[in-house]
């Protein structure tokens, strides 16, 4: 799989940084988010470095139809399906992207 070397969500991937993968295929991973926003904080990852939504191409639509796919998958693993969740992606610096390693957002979980 294409990686960047200094992408620390590669680094994740290829297991140089610990972390634990709550779910992982050969597409992506999925862990908690280390700065949670929600007490449900997951972020699917694909494993394919791909910067950002700018940057998709034509061939990752099946990437991110399986990260949609997997966050409902996650919702229901932790309980947040009935309750509510919000899926979202930072696209650029101005939409709060902040690690340029497309990855989606799964908050929920609050009372």
């Amino acid at each position: 799989m294409h990686h960047v070397q200094d992408c620390i969500f590669c680094k994740i991937i290829n297991k140089e940084i610990p972390s634990e993968f709550l779910k992982e295929d050969d597409e992506l991973v999925v862990f908690k988010d280390i700065h949670p926003l929600a007490p449900v904080h997951l972020l699917i990852v694909p494993r394919k470095h791909i910067r950002s939504i700018n940057d998709l191409l034509e061939e990752d639509r099946a990437v991110v139809s399986g990260m949609i796919m997997t966050a409902k998958d996650m919702a229901k693993q932790f309980s947040v399906d009935k309750s509510g969740y919000r899926l979202f992606f930072n696209v650029e610096k101005g939409g709060g992207q902040e690690i340029f390693h497309l990855h989606l957002h799964l908050i929920g979980g609050w009372e």
